[in-house]
């Protein structure tokens, strides 16, 4: 009688009987005191059955590959699990002990025989299944998108401090540089070179400045030749501190023949000779560190270009679109995940397909975790191919991966909610049920995928009306 006392003060018993809570308390094991702290269920794992919390608090928390969110704290009388049980799938959150807990877990499978008996005890659970459910979905999908949105900050900080810093290091040399063609032109004038001279010079200038723009790169090995080659050609010449400023003139493609010239203007072994060799090489120098900060700007500009196309920035929610568009900039948003692997991407689209009206930055979503899957399946090496192409009515974008496949125990829930073949911590089982969400309620299509030991492609069918298919 006690039990049964204890067992009526729960919500989940409203209604039965003495006799019906009998039952209950035949299948309840002896209520115990739990020490603070014990873990009492484990996020990940099979319920075991229903926590029954008759006295005391409990908190709850899930593990995610950031650290530990806290959940609710539950207060007695209560129960905990019981949708887990229900519905025989694994645990979405760990629950252990707080002060002065006392607890029982009913077993899943008498549970659940004695629940689908007492039907009104089967109807408790199931009217918070949805609630429950929408607060965790929302939780959990706010969560990836932070997860993915703080990975993809990361790893595009990353792409854009190399442009940056490539501008910033360009934008100082040049300044150096243009300092040494400064003062250059001040010494020509002060060694008192003739009109004519000057224009020889300048036509010298502008000789290697063409040479430089025509030159095709060469190897390292080749380069370190050329350089010593202008050293030997600078030194005979008796041009001191030559090393100084060889590399952009062997860089330009110049030979001992145009040193001569020079030399001849300026006179063989004088300051204005060495000063026009310097005002030269500074002058290539400028031209190309100009150059490369028009390329890094240029990759800054494309980076935030990628951003704002992937989250449609001052587009709307609802966008009329490529959907070339969204895959390529989610490509460039991942890309810091592929720099240091041998993954090759290639990417075989259909360019005659029409545009579609979607929620761009959602469908974004899609991609981003279809992606980031491949990925990771196949860790350093390997080939990813994006395919588009038109498929009854609807645009279809074939996302494959020659990796190890999908295991064949677990393909069956793939898009189960929670569920994830990631090491503990490091998914939250979210994505692909987000991704099928997106796809199917959103825009009214399709996703499913087929996996064997030579890889995974998943398919996605968008319909191009934009009617449910």
């Amino acid at each position: 009688m006690e039990l049964i006392d204890e067992l009526r003060r729960m919500d989940l018993f409203d209604g039965l009987t003495d006799e019906e809570l009998a039952e209950w308390a035949a299948i309840t094991p002896p209520i115990r005191e739990a020490e603070e702290g014990e873990v009492l269920l484990e996020q990940g794992v099979d319920s075991p059955g229903p926590l029954l919390l008759f006295g005391g608090t409990t908190r709850g928390f899930i593990r995610t590959a950031g650290g530990v969110d806290p959940g609710t704290v539950n207060q007695a009388p209560t129960w905990i699990g019981a949708i887990a049980a229900i519905t025989e799938s694994q645990l979405p959150l760990t629950v252990e002990a707080g002060v002065d807990c006392r607890v029982s877990i009913i077993p899943r499978e008498a549970f659940i025989q004695l629940a689908l008996k007492h039907r009104s005890v089967h109807r408790h659970v199931m009217q918070v299944i949805g609630p429950v459910m929408r607060s965790i979905n929302a939780r959990e999908s706010s969560r990836e998108r932070l997860t993915s949105l703080g990975t993809m900050a990361a790893g595009l900080a990353h792409e854009l401090n190399n442009p940056a810093a490539a501008a910033r290091r360009a934008a100082s040399d040049l300044v150096q540089a243009m300092h040494v063609i400064n003062y250059a032109l001040r010494a020509f004038v002060e060694a008192g070179i003739e009109r004519v001279d000057a224009e020889k010079l300048l036509e010298l200038q502008k000789e290697a400045l063409d040479r430089a723009e025509k030159r095709e790169a060469q190897g390292a090995l080749d380069e370190s030749d050329a350089i010593d080659a202008m050293e030997d050609i600078l030194d005979e010449l008796g041009i001191t501190d030559g090393y100084r400023f060889s590399e952009p003139l062997a860089s330009a493609g110049l030979d001992e023949d145009w040193v001569r010239r020079v030399v001849a203007v300026t006179g063989e072994g004088t300051h204005a000779s060495l000063k026009a060799l310097w005002w030269v090489a500074s002058t290539l120098s400028a031209q190309e560190l100009a150059n490369e900060l028009v390329d890094s700007t240029d990759r800054m500009s494309k980076l935030v270009k990628a951003i704002k196309t992937y989250a449609y920035m001052d587009r709307g929610e609802v966008v009329v679109a490529d959907v070339h568009e969204g895959l390529d900039s989610t490509l460039i948003m991942l890309k810091h995940k592929l720099k240091h692997t041998s993954i090759k991407v290639k990417r075989e689209y259909d360019e005659t397909l029409p545009k579609l009206t979607m929620r761009g930055s959602e469908l974004n979503q899609v991609w981003t975790n279809l992606l980031d899957n491949a990925i990771g399946a196949l860790g350093e090496t390997g080939t990813i191919t994006i395919r588009t192409l038109p498929d009854n009515g609807c645009v279809r974008v074939d996302i494959a991966d020659n990796g190890p496949g999908i295991p064949e125990d677990v393909r069956a829930r793939i898009f189960d909610p929670f569920f994830t073949t990631k090491a503990p911590g490091s998914g939250t089982g979210m994505g692909l049920d987000t991704a099928r969400r997106i796809v199917e309620q959103r825009h009214g299509g399709s996703l499913s995928f087929e996996s064997n030991g030579e890889g995974t492609v998943f398919h996605v069918w968008l319909p191009i009306d934009g009617k449910k298919k």
